[in-house]
Order: C-alpha cells, then structure tokens, then sequence
C-alpha cells in the first residue's frame, strides 16, 4: 500500500503519493529545437539540473540541435541530444556533431539508437556502431543512453520476438563494461506497468543490469496518445487507451500517466532492488502540460527552478 501525504505543489486535499515521490524525483524529459523555440525560459517549468533529452528529428538542421543545446545549458540544464545512427553519414559527421556540442554548448552525454530512418544516409545503421566508433569515450563523454523497448520492436524482430533486440542488449552490456561512461537503457513509453514490470524482471535474469530509465507519455488527449502510440509502435500495452477510447465519457479528458507510474513506484517501494532507475517524460501534450503534471505530483523534487 502506497503511504498517502499532502504535497506541497498540490490542492490542499489531494494526497500524494509518496512512493510515486520519490520515483519521480530526478525525472528527465525531451524537447525538440521547434518545440523549445516556444518556450521562453525553461527554468519556469523544470527543476534546476533536469536531463532535457534534444530529439534530433530527420531533416532538423546541426546547427538547430546545438543552439537548442546551448540555450538549455546555459538556463542551468543537463542536456543529452539525440545521435540518430540512420542519419549520421560517416564517422567525418560523427565526430563533427561531438566536436559542435561540446566546444559549443559543453554537452558530455548523449542519446544513441538507430533513429526512425527507414534507410540509412551512409555508413551507419545502429547505435553499436556509433558507440564502437570510439569517438564518444575520446571525447570525455561521462554519460551514453541507449534505446530498451518492453513490449519488442518489430522493426528491429519482425517476427514480433526479441532474439535481435536481446542480442543487442547482450553487445551493449559488455560495451557498459568497457566504457568509463555512465549507461542508461531509455525506453518507448507504454501505458502497462504489467509488461514493464515482466521486461525489468527479464533483463535481470538475462545478466543485463544497465539501469533503466523507463519512457513514459505525458499528459495528452486520448486521440493525440492513440496516434503517437500507433505511429512509435507501441505493443500489447496499447490496449489500455483502446478500452479508454470505448469510454464516451473519457474521450475529451486527457489521459494522464498517473495509474502506470504508481504502480510502478509501489513496485519500486516493495522492491528496492527493482532495476528502475529514473523516469524519462514524452510531452506529447506539450511541454507545459508535461512538466506541470510532474510539479503536481513529485513533491518538493519537482519545483521548477524559478520557484525555488
């Protein structure tokens, strides 16, 4: 049973949960260079020294992401921009981006994965690639993410298995060893603590102890989360915004995390061990939305930085 206690940031009778608290507590979350174009200073929304991921979406200039990075870290942020492999041309490119990053915004982390390129620009087609490139450890990079998926990817296992994507997780595991850089699996968000619970479980019997930073959609209306999930693949835990969806009286609510997350804080609590390191926010309602559910629910850890 989650301990229930009145949270500062929230109405004077909505309890908190606390074991949903401390899950939260050092939370990141993503931004893209258009989207944080529409925010006027990102201290008034995040607490000082939030991971701010910066997707590198297909088509978005360098020169875009490093600005963004820039402009993040300079308002007191940790940023960890996206290296899409599908996108990077050759190892030239690669060791540009890092070189731009680092003597322009003074970024030592990096997202690496494939990226949602069907076809590959150049010589790169995954994230083993990249991090085999040997570039990241030259360059001093303290910490490297890298993609989990719970429910499978059927892009990577067509066949709806897990032999490929565990294969990889095998690789990254021993390249975790080797590397002086902090590694974390960040994951595509699901909306079913059952599979993620199942998934950690597996991971640890499988050897694998990278910990995890599991993806979780923030609050968005329910057409907008149905067409996200769709369009990222989500797997079997889509069926919970498709009982949702039946609901008429549901359908112009936003559907928000807070179910999937305190289940998995309970878990957490009941579990220490549980292998659930941070939780990692997809605003796919906007930005504002998504950080202030966050500020409601995370207690004195989630106050933005202008307010502390």
């Amino acid at each position: 049973m989650a301990l229930l206690k009145f949270g500062r940031n929230s109405d004077a009778e909505k309890p908190v949960n606390a074991n949903l608290e401390a899950f939260l507590a050092g939370y990141s979350i993503e931004v893209m260079p258009r989207t944080a174009a529409k925010i006027a200073d990102f201290r008034d929304l995040l607490p000082s020294g939030t991971r701010v991921y910066v997707a590198h979406i297909e088509g978005t200039p360098i020169e875009d992401m490093v600005a963004t990075a820039k402009r993040l870290k300079g308002e007191g942020f940790e940023v960890m921009p996206h290296f899409p492999a599908r996108i990077i041309a050759d190892k030239a490119t690669l060791a540009d981006w890092i070189n731009r990053y680092q003597g322009e915004a003074d970024v030592k982390q990096a997202l690496v994965l494939a990226g949602g390129v069907e076809k590959p620009y150049g010589d790169y087609s995954d994230s083993m690639q990249l991090l085999d490139s040997g570039l990241f450890d030259k360059a001093g990079f303290t910490d490297l993410h890298v993609a989990g998926h719970p429910e499978a990817n059927k892009d990577i296992d067509p066949d709806g298995g897990r032999s490929n994507v565990n294969a990889a997780l095998g690789w990254k595991q021993a390249f975790s060893e080797r590397t002086d850089a902090r590694m974390a699996l960040a994951t595509q968000f699901c909306f079913e603590s059952g599979p993620v619970i199942d998934w950690v479980n597996d991971l640890a019997e499988m050897g694998i102890d990278i910990p995890v930073h599991i993806g979780i959609a923030g609050p968005a209306k329910l057409q907008t989360m149905i067409k996200f999930a769709l369009a990222c693949g989500v797997g079997p835990s889509l069926r919970v915004l498709q009982r949702r969806a039946k609901d008429v009286s549901k359908l112009l609510l936003p559907f928000e995390p807070t179910e999937i997350l305190s289940e998995l804080a309970d878990h957490k609590a009941a579990n220490p061990d549980f292998n659930i390191a941070k939780v990692h926010l997809f605003p796919l309602g906007g930005i504002k939305t998504g950080a202030n559910w966050v500020t409601n629910n995370a207690g004195a850890s989630g106050i933005p930085a202008a307010q502390q």
